[in-house]
């Protein structure tokens, strides 16, 4: 909810500049297309907003396009990290079967001991003196 309200807050006053900015700036501007060719080369009539717009939209969509590109080598070095823990997991969880089918089974802790020759004899002290 709190997240809601500070997006809100933020946007609301972006929105109504935005929303200034378009209005105070409707008269038409002249967008030539082929610079080189003068006021002979094709040209557009379209408000100045459209124009601000325009290349703030431009900027955001090359700018991420830019970013997206520089970071692909960090992508690409997760997926391999991903790739070579999955493939470790994998490992682990087959050396964990064979560990579990080739282990004999042991003997409580009490019997073994108890079965021991080399294990000697308790004897009691007051009939062994």
């Amino acid at each position: 909810m709190l997240r809601r309200i500070v997006l809100i807050l933020i946007l609301l006053p972006i929105s109504v500049a935005v929303i200034l900015l378009a209005v105070a700036n409707r008269h038409s501007v002249s967008l030539l297309l082929d610079p080189f060719a003068g006021e002979s080369g094709i040209s557009v009539q379209i408000p100045l907003f459209l124009v601000v717009f325009g290349a703030l939209i431009l900027g955001v969509v090359l700018g991420g396009v830019s970013v997206w590109l520089n970071q692909g080598r960090y992508r690409r070095t997760a997926r391999r990290s991903q790739r070579e823990a999955r493939r470790a997991a994998g490992e682990v969880e087959q050396l964990r079967a064979v560990a579990a089918r080739t282990a004999p089974a042991s003997k409580p802790a009490g019997l073994s001991l108890a079965s021991s020759p080399a294990t000697p004899a308790l004897t009691d002290r007051r009939t062994a003196a």
